[in-house]
């Protein structure tokens, strides 16, 4: 009977795949978004721009006592 040493051959196989799949994929990771897809600074919608030209907008959300931003609904749902 002999003895034989298994192969690290397959085992290589799946590391140097592994290693041409990551430096073919790294330059795509690291390029990602360049801008912001929504800006803060840019209306929502086109009645947020209407609004915004008149001097009627009211921001979406408002600190509480404590200081958390929360929704401004009683703001946004009054009648002007």
């Amino acid at each position: 009977m002999s003895f034989k040493c298994p192969s690290n051959h397959g085992r290589n196989n799946v590391r140097l795949r592994l290693l041409v799949f990551l430096l073919l994929t790294m330059p795509w990771l690291q390029c990602g978004c360049q801008k912001v897809l929504f800006p803060e600074n840019e209306p929502i919608t086109q009645f947020d721009l209407y609004d915004r030209l008149r001097n009627r907008y009211v921001p979406m959300e408002e600190p509480d006592p404590f200081g958390t931003p929360r929704p401004a609904l009683r703001a946004r749902l009054t009648p002007p």
